[in-house]
């Protein structure tokens, strides 16, 4: 993430095999899309446990975000264990000074609080 600074960054916890995170990648893809020309940045953190599964997904979804990673040891994964997460889909929202300004944006609300940050 420390090469990422600057950037407004949604950190994405997600797997292959969570019906919910699939559901939610749609919004995911069209903020990047929406967003990315102004600074913003998703980092993909798969819990998945195949490599195949993972790359079929971010294929399939057209996740175009070029940071993605998996340590493919799904909930033991060092990433989840370090941000203490327990439930995917789960995610961070960093501002450009690497402050966590909101965590568990999902659907219109990642939009409207993207839509206020880049207001500024």
């Amino acid at each position: 993430l420390s090469d990422l600074k600057g950037k407004v960054i949604l950190l994405d916890f997600w797997a292959s095999w969570c019906g919910p995170c699939i559901s939610e990648m749609p919004n995911v893809v069209n903020a990047y899309n929406k967003y990315h020309d102004q600074g913003f940045e998703v980092f993909s953190v798969s819990l998945d446990g195949d490599v195949g599964r993972w790359k079929n997904a971010i294929n399939r979804f057209n996740m175009v975000c070029p940071y993605h990673v998996s340590s493919l040891k799904k909930w033991k994964s060092p990433a989840a264990q370090a941000y203490g997460v327990t439930g995917i889909p789960f995610t961070m929202l960093i501002d450009e000074n690497g402050t966590i300004i909101s965590k568990g944006l999902r659907g219109p609300a990642l939009d409207q609080k993207l839509k206020e940050v880049f207001a500024k």
